[in-house]
């Protein structure tokens, strides 16, 4: 396959894994502002706050112990790049859920990330099965450049809503858009609506 195929170039039945407006392609891009940060894991720590009924935090070697799944998902990209069947393993984000008990008005996720970046999401988008902490991609730990060693996965949303290098997990009553989102990328990121930026 070529590095990007159009999507009228394939066959009908992996058309329709295909959003609209997007190229499939069998490479992975690498894609991120600024430096890919530094990983240590004697220092590293992972919390979860804000509105729950239980805050956590786990060092690095406490957090590789959480019950852990295996999830094959298609990967879509606000630069118009689609991955079929990529293979994500790591925590369930519903176990972290289980753990930490969001309260009644917990309707929001922030994802916190190394060098202050944060990404949104709806409670509901991450309640599905598919959505992890990933540690590992296609049978391989994370590399640095895409988000070693622990990236939030939420398939059926566009990219950047995975945030990589994640650090931490605030419940939140309020929408708090992140880096992105105020740098003009839609604040819900549904790539089957084209949901790209702002007004899309």
């Amino acid at each position: 396959m070529k590095l990007f195929t159009k999507k009228g170039d394939l066959p009908e039945e992996v058309q329709k894994r295909v959003p609209p407006g997007q190229y499939l392609t069998e490479k992975w891009p690498v894609l991120h502002y600024g430096p890919v940060p530094s990983f240590d894991p004697k220092r590293w720590d992972f919390r979860v706050w804000g509105r729950v009924e239980n805050e956590l935090r786990w060092s690095w070697e406490e957090f590789q112990k959480l019950e852990q799944r295996l999830v094959q998902a298609d990967m879509h990209c606000v630069t118009t790049w689609s991955r079929l069947d990529q293979k994500w393993e790591g925590i369930p984000f519903s176990k972290v859920l289980e753990l930490a008990k969001p309260l009644p008005d917990a309707k929001f996720v922030i994802s916190h990330c190394e060098h202050g970046f944060t990404a949104n999401v709806p409670i509901e988008a991450v309640r599905d099965d598919d959505v992890l902490i990933a540690l590992r991609a296609n049978g391989e730990p994370l590399t640095p450049e895409h988000g070693s060693p622990a990236r939030l996965v939420v398939p059926k949303l566009y990219a950047w809503k995975s945030a990589k290098w994640l650090r931490g997990i605030e419940l939140s009553t309020d929408d708090k858009p992140g880096f992105w989102e105020r740098n003009g990328y839609h604040n819900t990121g549904d790539p089957w609506k084209e949901q790209r930026y702002w007004g899309d």
